[in-house]
């Protein structure tokens, strides 16, 4: 006899059930997917690395985000210029080695050469901060003030590196020389030769740098023995007389 359901009709379960290719609510069948679900072969929305690598970003970051990008692709910059050079140093270098994409190299910088006058100024910030003061107070101290202040400069570990990868990178290439030049005389020189009150203010000045500037290739880039181990104040007391020789001497 034929099995009845409930309501008295044939087994309609049963039938429903057996239906080829239908499926219940809530069920799937191979081949099918349920909504948010994802297939071998099939990707979900937004991008994925391969490996679970985390892919770098493209377009502009969130504006919450832009500072810390900028200086992620400015410290990515002077690792860069340090290690390859400023002639193999490529923006798409700098946009993998910061995980971006060259685009946002490009936004916020521009070509390589700002890139690298960006760095230039970002290493130089302390001393670009304290150049109108480093002529205060009496003017037959103010050798020892600026002495102070560039080997103070190099002597710390922070400030040492981004030094580092400038000054490699201004040796070996005339247009980041150029970029260097610009910044240091523009920015440092000049503010400090105005405040000399001297016929050739301009020529004390640059021969001052080029004192210390000499003392920091020696000690700090070709690291040169005994003087790039000597202690920092042993050398202050003998560079600083003639740093002050140079800006006020007759």
């Amino acid at each position: 006899m034929t099995g009845v359901t409930a309501s008295g009709g044939p087994d309609a379960s049963a039938a429903s059930a057996a239906a080829p290719g239908s499926s219940a609510a809530g069920s799937s069948t191979p081949g099918a997917s349920a909504p948010g679900s994802s297939t071998p072969g099939s990707s979900t929305s937004g991008p994925l690395a391969r490996g679970g690598d985390t892919p770098r970003r493209r377009g502009r970051p969130p504006r919450t985000e832009a500072a810390g990008t900028r200086d992620r692709i400015l410290d990515a910059a002077r690792e860069e210029f340090s290690a390859r050079g400023y002639d193999k140093t490529s923006v798409r270098g700098i946009a993998k080695t910061a995980g971006v994409d060259s685009a946002l190299v490009h936004h916020y910088f521009g070509t390589k050469e700002q890139v690298f006058e960006a760095a230039v100024e970002v290493a130089f910030a302390p001393a670009f901060a304290v150049r109108d003061t480093l002529l205060d107070g009496p003017v037959e101290e103010a050798g020892e003030r600026m002495t102070r202040m560039i080997i103070g400069l190099w002597e710390n570990p922070v400030t040492r590196a981004p030094l580092l990868a400038i000054v490699r990178s201004a040796v070996n290439n005339e247009t980041a020389a150029a970029v260097f030049r610009r910044l240091i005389a523009g920015q440092l020189l000049r503010r400090i030769a105005g405040r000399l009150d001297v016929p050739d203010a301009e020529l004390r000045a640059e021969l001052a740098a080029a004192q210390l500037v000499g003392i920091a290739m020696v000690r700090y880039v070709i690291r040169v023995e005994p003087l790039a181990s000597a202690d920092a104040e042993q050398i202050i007391a003998r560079v600083a007389p003639v740093v002050q020789g140079h800006l006020t001497g007759t």
